[in-house]
């Protein structure tokens, strides 16, 4: 299951990271980077996550016989179109997209001739650094990849993709799009929207300056995540606007029913809501929550 010659289309902390975790598992020959900053690429290839250095897509993907796509998910569609007519008739072809419907789509209008070969995944593991100097190759051990592959993908397509993010030391599963982007709306994209939400709200307070100054480690843990890239968070909440903007009906109900305990002073209702919340996330932290991210 080796990966003689590998494509990296977006060599940021998702791709780098990606290469950099097979070439220290021996899974991986020569690695293709593709980007956009030749900055990045430059030092991508000075800290041998990559080998060769590609400027254009369809240059990058030719001969290899797996393609990683891990650039911002508004760009998928730009990206396909451009590789598909390179594409080595034997190359599987992977996504690392933090939204699956979408990208699915972008892969039916785009690499129709590939489809059996084109294995939508998402990682779900990262950190609010972005670019080559952020990859680590040991970014995905022990966290979840989800596969969701489309019904025209051969067995062989998907086990070649799992067996990859296994090499890496990542836990990898199965379900579909729709589920998985329910899913991450409210786990992931959620909290991302909240933490730059709150930062936004402080910094457009007329006293600003100040909030800052005396914000401590609550205010920093919660809006960590807000230090993302604004770009990739941009294409996410766009992609999956539908169940984004679902699950922050349902919270802000669950805010009004907060503020209703606030203006009774309902002191037992609080304390209910706040140990639930509690026990819950210690039960996830018991779990694997400790190792997800």
């Amino acid at each position: 299951m080796r990966i003689e010659r590998l494509a990296v289309v977006g060599v940021g902390l998702i791709g780098g990271s990606f290469a950099a975790a097979l070439k220290e598992a021996g899974g991986v020959g020569r690695v293709v980077g593709v980007g956009r900053g030749r900055a990045n690429l430059d030092q991508a290839l000075r800290l041998g996550i990559i080998d060769e250095i590609a400027s254009d897509p369809a240059l990058g993907v030719r001969d290899a016989d797996f393609v990683l796509l891990a650039m911002p998910v508004g760009q998928m569609g730009t990206a396909m179109a451009a590789i598909a007519p390179a594409l080595a008739p034997h190359a599987v072809v992977t996504d690392a997209g933090s939204t699956k419907r979408d990208v699915v789509a972008n892969a039916y209008a785009h690499l129709a001739s590939a489809l059996d070969r084109f294995v939508p995944a998402h990682p779900i593991a990262g950190s609010e650094k972005t670019g080559a100097g952020a990859a680590a190759a040991t970014l995905f051990r022990d966290r979840n990849v989800i596969l969701t592959p489309l019904a025209e993908n051969t067995e062989q397509a998907v086990a070649r993709v799992r067996g990859a993010w296994l090499a890496c030391g990542a836990r990898v599963t199965e379900m579909s799009a729709a589920d998985h982007d329910r899913t991450l709306g409210v786990v992931s994209h959620l909290p991302h929207v909240l933490a730059f939400a709150l930062v936004d709200l402080v910094a457009r307070h007329r006293d600003a300056e100040r909030l800052f100054a005396l914000a401590a480690g609550g205010f920093r843990d919660f809006t960590r995540i807000a230090s993302s890239s604004p770009e990739m968070w941009r294409d996410i909440c766009v992609a999956n606007r539908d169940a984004l903007a679902e699950v922050l009906a349902t919270y802000r109900r669950e805010l009004d029913d907060l503020t209703t305990m606030l203006e009774r002073a309902d002191a037992a209702a609080l304390e209910r809501l706040f140990t639930r919340a509690r026990d819950a996330r210690e039960a996830w932290m018991r779990g694997n929550g400790g190792t997800s991210s």
